[in-house]
């Protein structure tokens, strides 16, 4: 489950600075309202999220021709020379120049979301079912605000984890629809470990976007990108090897092909846009915007796979949308709802 040197977000640093807190400088109330940078950087993120909504489609309409884990591999493959090609293109071999602490921390931060969390995730999923293992999982940007707030210092916003907890129903929502209509909203075992795995799903998830926020400070988002990208395709080769052991199919070519074309827009490309949104609005903000992948999706599967939409997507569309501004607007999310009568 993910980068032009963009300038740090100082102003976002300064806010986390404890004695700030402690003063009530306008550094919090700057924190509260939606600057030019946490709109841009929201867009941006929104804009990778959709990529990758777009790409889940594809991966769903090729389920039964390839496996998860194949999947996942692929698409970090295939954005490895993407990405790898870019930093040649644009920003220079030197922003891959980072101290060793700034790599391992990115590292773990693809390992324990887009490989370690990911694999939990499928493994909880077999045992509980995804009507049970995915809103438990999705959890992760409620995780991730606290994080945030505890480990990082930075202040709390109360419009915007109450935009958090209002997006994740949503997509929970949206999700479990979508769920459905494949067929899989069957609870196929509840066990305790199931659970357990869902739950540490959530941490991991939220745990590596904090460390992406730690990561990026003051590196280059592509060429964080492509160290990230570098040590999760590593990650992958020896999963490979173990699931072709135990009796993995190969993919059909033609799953192959459609994998690859949905991973160069939704992993490739998707990252990057991830790594670069996360250096500008920060973890907090981005963890809600990247779960709003399944809305992006809808239009897609209504079109292609003639899914029907129902009351229950419906109403899942309009509390993401909904929370997904407050999260951006944050405190002046209340005066617009003031001013719209809302």
């Amino acid at each position: 489950m993910a980068s032009a040197t963009l300038p740090p977000d100082f102003s976002r640093a300064e806010e986390s600075c404890p004695s700030d807190t402690i003063l009530g400088t306008s550094v919090i109330a700057d924190s509260m309202q939606a600057t030019p940078e946490i709109i841009v950087g929201s867009l941006i993120g929104l804009l990778g999220a959709a990529l990758y909504g777009l790409s889940v489609v594809v991966y769903r309409s090729q389920a039964n021709e390839i496996r998860p884990v194949a999947v996942s591999a692929i698409k970090m493959f295939v954005a490895w020379p993407f990405i790898g090609i870019l930093v040649l293109m644009t920003v220079g071999l030197d922003t891959l120049v980072v101290p060793f602490a700034g790599v391992v921390v990115l590292g773990l931060s693809v390992i324990l979301g887009a490989v370690i969390g990911d694999t939990l995730y499928l493994a909880s999923q077999e045992r509980i079912g995804v009507s049970y293992a995915f809103p438990i999982a999705m959890s992760f940007p409620i995780i991730t605000y606290f994080m945030t707030t505890f480990i990082l210092l930075e202040p709390i916003v109360l419009t915007r984890l109450i935009g958090a907890i209002i997006a994740v129903v949503g997509v929970i929502a949206i999700s479990n629809q979508q769920n459905r209509s494949d067929g899989d909203g069957t609870v196929t075992h509840y066990d305790r470990l199931g659970i357990g795995l869902a739950v540490m799903t959530a941490i991991l998830y939220a745990t590596g976007t904090v460390l992406l926020q730690v990561g990026i400070e003051g590196v280059d988002p592509i060429g964080g990108s492509f160290i990230r990208v570098t040590v999760g395709s590593l990650s992958f080769i020896p999963m490979l090897a173990v699931a072709r052991y135990q009796g993995m199919r190969t993919p059909s070519k033609r799953a192959t092909k459609y994998v690859i074309v949905a991973g160069f827009f939704g992993m490739a490309i998707g990252s990057v846009l991830y790594v670069i949104a996360v250096a500008s609005v920060g973890a907090a903000i981005m963890s809600v915007l990247s779960s709003t992948a399944p809305l992006f999706a809808v239009p897609v599967s209504i079109i292609f796979l003639k899914e029907k939409l129902t009351p229950v997507a419906g109403v899942g569309i309009i509390l993401t949308t909904l929370g997904v501004l407050l999260v951006i607007l944050g405190d002046a999310a209340i005066s617009w709802l003031l001013i719209l009568g809302l």
